[in-house]
């Protein structure tokens, strides 16, 4: 399976919405699926992020490294631990006069273990159907 793409037009500049949504501490306000995150303070890369989802009725830890941070073009998330570690990449394009831009989000999983059988039938689905909602929410928290 290949990666869930998902792109949006914001009307706040690319610096704007490149220091809200790379700033991990806020993945909370626009993630369903983000209970709480740790770590995320300074970014730079190196970093390391501790984020606690929530699927269904159970929550799970997991550790993401910071490998890319170029403000305020583009970062990358890579996740080093448990059975299904997420690999995120964000670029926000300036649009028109640079007052809008488009952001892209690109989320794929790998697998390890019960992961395996967890990404296909489980985590890319429920990914899939969250990630558009994600992207209206964080649309409007930077909109208003």
């Amino acid at each position: 399976m290949s990666a869930i793409r998902e792109s949006i037009e914001i009307d706040r500049s690319p610096e704007e919405v490149f220091a809200y949504v790379s700033d991990a501490s806020h993945l909370p306000e626009w993630q369903k699926s983000a209970v709480s995150v740790r770590g995320a303070e300074h970014p730079a890369v190196g970093s390391l992020i501790a984020v606690r989802r929530r699927i269904g009725r159970r929550e799970f830890p997991t550790t993401m490294e910071l490998t890319e941070y170029d403000p305020p073009r583009s970062w990358h998330l890579h996740g080093l631990d448990g059975p299904v570690r997420g690999d995120v990449r964000g670029t926000v394009e300036p649009l028109g006069d640079g007052t809008r831009c488009r952001l892209t989000l690109s989320l794929d999983f790998e697998g390890h273990g019960l992961g395996r059988v967890l990404v296909p039938l489980v985590v890319k689905p429920y990914a899939r159907r969250e990630m558009p909602l994600n992207e209206e929410k964080l649309k409007h928290l930077i909109e208003t």
